[in-house]
C-alpha cells in the first residue's frame, strides 16, 4: 500500500529530510535516503506524482541508456557529473528494474524503454519509496523556506514543517503544463547561488523565411535521416518537417548546442557522398531526370519540391560538371537559419541552472547552505536525447540520497 498524506491528516511537525519535487530525481532520493533510515517526506504541489516520467518516450518512457557516458551531458562544468555517474550507474538502474519485473526493449542507440507503458517506471519508484517508508504529499505547495538552526523551516499552507536536509528536486522549466516552475532556481538563489542563464533544451525549431516556412508547410509529416552540424557538435538522427518548422531527434539534439542566429548544415544524404554519387548515376543513367533520382531517397512530394524549387529538374546528362558540383553541395550542406524554437513549452529540458560550482560533485549538497542539496533538471546538467536526463535523475538523486 502506498503511503500518502491525506490533506486532512495531523501535520508533520518535523522530519529527517525533505525532498520538495515528487519526480524522476526527487522519488529517487527519497528511496535512497529513506533505505539509510532517515525519515523522509517528499512534497510536490502537483497532484500526482511523475507527470513527467508518465509522458515520456511517447508514455513508455526512455528510462535510461545502455551507453551512458560524462560525454552525453553538457554543462558550464562538464565534469561535475562524473562522479555521480560513475557511482550509479545505467546498470544499477537495470539491476532495479530487474527486481521489479519491469519488462523493456531497446528501441536503438542503447535507449531503453518500457515494454508496456510509463507507469511502470513510477510505481516501481513509488513502490522503493513506500518499502522504505518514504512518505509522498501532493497538493502541498511549499510558500517559504527559511535556515534554522537545526536545518530548515518550510512555510505550508496553515502550518510549519522542520527538517535537517533539504532536497530541491522541482525540475527546471520545460513542460509548464506539467507544473514545470522556476521554484527550484528561486530557493538556489535565495541561499546565495548562482543560477546560470535557462533556455529551452531538445526542442524543435520555428521557421519564418518565408520559402523555407513554405517547405516545410508542404513537407508536414515528411521524416528522414540526416546528419545535422552547429558549433562543432553533430548527431546522425533523423529530422521531421513539420507546419512550424524542423523537429525530430536531430533537430532537438542539435537544439542544445544552437544559439539564436546560428545557421545549421544539415546533410541530406548523411550515408553517401553526394558528388561521387550524382558523377556514378550520370554515367550510368544520363537520361533519368533529377527528381526521378532523388525520388529513389527521398518521398516523391520532397523529390520533386527540391528537384524544381531548388535545381530545376533535367535529365542528369544535362548538368556540366559544376552544377553538379553545386547540386552535391546544396544536398550535403544545406544551410538554414531558425528563427528560433518552440520553447518551454515543448522543450524537453531546461538548459542551464543551478552553477554546480557551488555543489558538491560528490554529495550534491551545496556548498554555501549546509543541509541544502540539489538534484536533478535543476542543477546545470543537461543531458543528450535518448534516456540520458533520467539517468542523470537516477545517479543525482542516489547521490543525494547517500547523505541528505
Amino acid at each position: 500500500m502506498r503511503r500518502f498524506f491525506a490533506r486532512a491528516e495531523v501535520a508533520v511537525q518535523a522530519v529527517d529530510v525533505v525532498v520538495i519535487g515528487a519526480g524522476a530525481a526527487g522519488l529517487m532520493c527519497a528511496a535512497s535516503a529513506a533505505a539509510r533510515g532517515r525519515h523522509v517526506l517528499v512534497l510536490d504541489h502537483a497532484n500526482k506524482a511523475g507527470k513527467k516520467i508518465l509522458m515520456s518516450g511517447g508514455g513508455r518512457c526512455n528510462f535510461t541508456n545502455l551507453y551512458t557516458e560524462p560525454a552525453n551531458f553538457l554543462g558550464a562544468n562538464p565534469h561535475f557529473c562524473k562522479s555521480a555517474l560513475a557511482r550509479y550507474t545505467q546498470w544499477d538502474f537495470l539491476a532495479l528494474v530487474a527486481r521489479h519485473e519491469v519488462p523493456y526493449h531497446e528501441k536503438k542507440l542503447g535507449q531503453l524503454f518500457c515494454d508496456r507503458k510509463a507507469n511502470d517506471i513510477l510505481d516501481m519508484l513509488l513502490a522503493e519509496c513506500d518499502r522504505h517508508g518514504a512518505r509522498i504529499r501532493l497538493q502541498t505547495p511549499v510558500t517559504g523556506i527559511e535556515r534554522i538552526e537545526a536545518g530548515y523551516r518550510l512555510a505550508l499552507p496553515g502550518e510549519t514543517l522542520d527538517c535537517q536536509s533539504l532536497v530541491i528536486a522541482t525540475g527546471g522549466l520545460s513542460i509548464p503544463t506539467l507544473g514545470a516552475s522556476g521554484f527550484g532556481y528561486q530557493v538556489a538563489r535565495q541561499f546565495g547561488h548562482r543560477v546560470l542563464p535557462t533556455r529551452a533544451g531538445l526542442v524543435p525549431f520555428t521557421v519564418t523565411e518565408p520559402a523555407l516556412k513554405a517547405m516545410c508547410e508542404e513537407l508536414s509529416g515528411t521524416a528522414l535521416e540526416c546528419r545535422v552540424s552547429c558549433n562543432g557538435q553533430i548527431f546522425h538522427e533523423n529530422l521531421l518537417f513539420t507546419h512550424r518548422g524542423l523537429s525530430g531527434p536531430a533537430m532537438l539534439q542539435i537544439s542544445s548546442y544552437w544559439q539564436p542566429g546560428d545557421t545549421l548544415e544539415i546533410d541530406l544524404l548523411p550515408d553517401r557522398d553526394p558528388l561521387a554519387w550524382l558523377q556514378d548515376q550520370q554515367a550510368q543513367r544520363p537520361n533519368t531526370e533529377l527528381r526521378t533520382l532523388l525520388g529513389e531517397v527521398f518521398t516523391r512530394k520532397m523529390a520533386v519540391l527540391i528537384a524544381e524549387a531548388w535545381f530545376t529538374s533535367r535529365p542528369l546528362k544535362q548538368y556540366p560538371p559544376a552544377e553538379l558540383t553545386t547540386i552535391a553541395q546544396r544536398l550535403g550542406g544545406w544551410q538554414v537559419q531558425p528563427a528560433g524554437t518552440e520553447g518551454y513549452r515543448t522543450a524537453e529540458v531546461t538548459l542551464g541552472g543551478v552553477d554546480t560550482g557551488e555543489v558538491s560533485s560528490k554529495t550534491m549538497e551545496s556548498r554555501l547552505a549546509p543541509g541544502l542539496y540539489f538534484v536533478g533538471e535543476v542543477l546545470d546538467v543537461t543531458g543528450h536525447l535518448g534516456g540520458f536526463n533520467f539517468q542523470w535523475a537516477w545517479a543525482s538523486g542516489y547521490a543525494a540520497g547517500q547523505y541528505a
